[in-house]
């Protein structure tokens, strides 16, 4: 890692990680969707400028509280793999009833792309034959973020 050696490298690498942990602490105290603002922060502050798209699913029980968050895919700079498959094997196993998908685009751009809709929409397709939601797909980027269900994409 570049500058890994240098102290103030290391002290904000420090901060930034108890940061993420204090905004992932919030989170799980309280209904995910009853805190969207506090969803977003976390999402932006942690993926928002990551040089790679990255693909993450937090995992909601019927009260939408969350039971993970978890890192499905590492892709990149352009594209992170969908697998709705996995993404709905994995929710059986932790007996998620909900998720949200987020990712992040590092273009800087946070308009869901025409595979990002395809792709939601196959995700939303195998969770209702398995009576799983899913509730949103947020997309962040260094300008800013986007969800499909706002924009009526889901």
């Amino acid at each position: 890692m570049l500058g890994a050696g240098n102290p103030a490298i290391r002290h904000i690498f420090m901060v930034r990680h108890v940061m993420l942990h204090v905004l992932r602490a919030e989170a799980a105290k309280a209904p995910v969707l009853g805190t969207s603002e506090g969803l977003i922060d976390y999402l932006f502050a942690d993926m928002a400028y990551l040089p790679v798209e990255r693909l993450r699913v937090l995992f909601l029980n019927s009260k939408n509280r969350l039971l993970s968050d978890e890192l499905v895919s590492d892709g990149s700079v352009n594209e992170a793999p969908f697998y709705p498959r996995e993404i709905m094997r994995r929710a059986l196993e932790v007996g998620a009833t909900a998720l949200i998908l987020a990712h992040n685009h590092p273009s800087g751009d946070p308009q869901p792309s025409d595979a990002d809709i395809r792709a939601t929409r196959r995700v939303a397709e195998a969770g209702r034959a398995l009576d799983i939601r899913l509730h949103d797909h947020v997309i962040v980027a260094r300008s800013g973020w986007s969800s499909l269900r706002m924009l009526g994409l889901i």
